[in-house]
């Protein structure tokens, strides 16, 4: 088992942190972080018509919001690995993921009509988040060859 880097350790908990906060406000504040997100009118479209659509679309928020708390709870728990293989392996899937939404909010999201002010700003959003894990690999291979 190779040292660790104090770098993934601040990139984790830093994710972490973020992904616990917006996961449970998304858990608990569906409406208010989609205005907060997209802005009033946007948001009043995105929460539905009827009492059905309404039911689904915040029981679909709140299933998202425990997903995004699920993976800040992994995140502070892969924090505290040591193994610099197995931080560089989950570094990588982390940019493909970042990445991957990043092309999702380009090739789908910004053609959706009320969603197209907003695709850009998040898609940005992606790509700086993948950034952090690309900066921590070009760290740790620097710190392995030199």
């Amino acid at each position: 088992m190779a040292s660790s880097s104090s770098g993934f350790f601040v990139i984790c908990i830093l994710h972490s942190m973020v992904a616990l906060t917006f996961g449970a406000l998304l858990m608990f504040y569906t409406k208010e972080v989609t205005v907060l997100g997209y802005g009033r009118d946007v948001a009043s479209k995105l929460h539905g018509s009827t009492l059905h659509d309404q039911l689904l679309i915040q029981t679909s928020g709140s299933f998202s919001g425990l997903l995004l708390f699920a993976i800040g709870v992994v995140l502070f728990m892969v924090a505290f690995v040591k193994d610099r293989e197995f931080q560089s392996f989950f570094a990588k899937g982390f940019v493909l993921l970042y990445f991957s939404m990043a092309v999702w909010r380009l090739c789908f999201e910004r053609k959706i009509e009320d969603l197209a002010g907003e695709w850009a700003r998040q898609a940005v959003g992606d790509i700086a988040l993948a950034l952090s894990w690309v900066f921590f690999l070009v760290y740790s291979w620097r710190e392995k060859y030199d």
